[in-house]
């Protein structure tokens, strides 16, 4: 134990401050309120050792605006002081960080205000004066299970190292089958077919095979078929002539043209319109293409990459989509796995994206509290990847604390069902699943299409044709 002239008194009252390795993040940081500036006195002291930063204050106001500042992981409060009492400040304490350990000091004690200090957040309800073996014995408890989070923050980023492939991240065994197809892959395709639900990665696969192929230094062009307006999709793949039609005053080169020497992604091809897919099958056929409203072909020498979240087959016996276009495309095919097929993925997954939005937005969170966790892990993902990517990133903006809590997940995750499993033990389709999730995400955000598109990580298009097959948009949803 220090002694007591060993406490670092700073000028500024009324902080006190004992800092050993204040820059290590391995430091545990208390703060300590109480209005006998004794007792805090002593408080310091007794905390006084290596990897421990106190910062003390006798007023309740100072003690909370500290918290703010310093996102300690222990606050040591006074239950009895003048203004906020400290059964009050330990609802906002837990209100701006549920991760943070609150230890509440009385010299009143009773079994009533203990039971409430607990059902509020409290970790420990203490009597003073405060036994030191007591409080050594709970520091030395935290400063261990720092050590082992920050352990685990260690090796979580190891592993994100060791088990992220190009962009993509996944030890499960259906991502490092796709990681190995697509190395084995990538050196010699013509054609891939990539196919899989909507924000399952499909556009993170095709930079993948890009990026590892021979034309990785050539152009990389993404096209979303289904954002194409049927008149002018021939224009964009294949670029037209000056006067091919109103408004075409100049010429102008297509995708094709202007991926020429390397990839061309064509996600959601599904929704080319027949004439565009006769046209496709002849770059394919021949590597030439025709401007709209030009004579003459021009040679090109690309890759092509398909992606859909739609079964080609079924269109194929539905006319359509073309049976030789769909041969053509699928030489290769890549099946991308939905999240649920991968969810020993998801704590893996939420420290990638956390880690990126923390950097991006310059915030100190560094993870996910475990009953966010758990709530994550039972939420079913339609959405997939690109939901989780999307939740994830408003978590980050969203929170104040060092850790994604319930509270900074959206309202429609937090009251999801448990299970999409009836009373009567039927089990709900996946049409009916995606219908009722789709419907819970426009009422949480009063139907706001636009946001809930983004937030579901699909088009607006998708949304509308979920919309119309389930005639949500005539029940007043939206």
């Amino acid at each position: 134990m220090a002694d007591l002239e060993s406490v670092d008194c700073v000028a500024e009252r009324p902080m006190h401050r004992v800092d050993h390795e204040n820059n290590s993040d391995l430091a545990l940081r208390v703060v300590a309120i109480d209005d006998d500036e004794q007792h805090l006195k002593f408080i310091a002291t007794l905390l006084s050792q290596d990897n421990v930063v106190v910062f003390t204050s006798p007023d309740s106001q100072t003690g909370l605006n500290l918290v703010h500042a310093k996102h300690p992981q222990l606050v040591i409060v006074d239950l009895v002081m003048p203004g906020m009492s400290g059964m009050d400040l330990l609802q906002r304490i837990v209100d701006f960080d549920p991760a943070i350990e609150v230890i509440l000091l009385t010299g009143h004690y009773s079994s009533e205000s203990a039971v409430e200090a607990i059902q509020k957040g409290a970790c420990d309800y203490l009597n003073k004066p405060v036994q030191a073996e007591k409080l050594q014995e709970r520091v030395d408890s935290l400063l261990s299970e720092l050590r082992n989070r920050q352990h685990c923050l260690e090796l979580e980023n190891a592993l994100l190292d060791k088990y992220q492939f190009a962009a993509m991240v996944g030890r499960s065994a259906p991502m490092l089958e796709t990681f190995r197809r697509i190395r084995r892959v990538a050196q010699h395709f013509r054609t891939v077919l990539i196919t899989g639900e909507t924000g399952t990665g499909k556009e993170l696969a095709a930079k993948a095979l890009h990026e590892m192929s021979p034309v990785a230094s050539g152009p990389f062009v993404a096209c979303n078929c289904s954002a194409l307006v049927e008149t002018l999709a021939e224009s964009e793949l294949f670029g037209h002539v000056k006067g091919a039609f109103t408004g075409a005053v100049q010429d102008r080169a297509g995708i094709f043209e202007t991926a020429n020497g390397g990839t061309v992604l064509l996600d959601e091809v599904g929704e080319l319109s027949p004439a565009a897919q006769a046209k496709l099958l002849r770059v394919l056929q021949n590597q030439e293409i025709q401007r709209v409203g030009s004579p003459s072909v021009r040679r090109v020498d690309v890759r092509v990459i398909a992606a859909t979240h739609r079964d080609l087959r079924a269109m194929i016996k539905e006319q359509r989509f073309r049976e030789d276009l769909f041969y053509r495309l699928s030489m290769v095919h890549i099946t991308l796995p939905t999240l649920l097929e991968r969810k020993e993925d998801l704590p893996m997954l939420q420290q990638h994206f956390i880690k990126r939005f923390a950097a991006q937005y310059g915030k100190p969170v560094r993870g996910i509290t475990r009953r966010a966790q758990s709530l994550l892990s039972r939420y079913p993902w339609p959405g997939n990847i690109r939901e989780l990517e999307n939740v994830l990133g408003n978590a980050c903006m969203m929170t104040d604390g060092e850790a994604v809590d319930i509270e900074d997940l959206p309202e429609y995750i937090r009251h999801t069902e448990p299970s999409e499993i009836s009373p009567e033990g039927t089990v709900a389709t996946l049409d009916e699943v995606e219908r009722a999730h789709v419907c819970r995400v426009l009422e949480s955000l009063a139907g706001n299409k636009v946001r809930a598109a983004e937030l579901l990580g699909i088009s607006r298009a998708k949304l509308y044709r979920i919309l119309a097959d389930s005639d949500l948009e005539n029940s007043g949803v939206g």
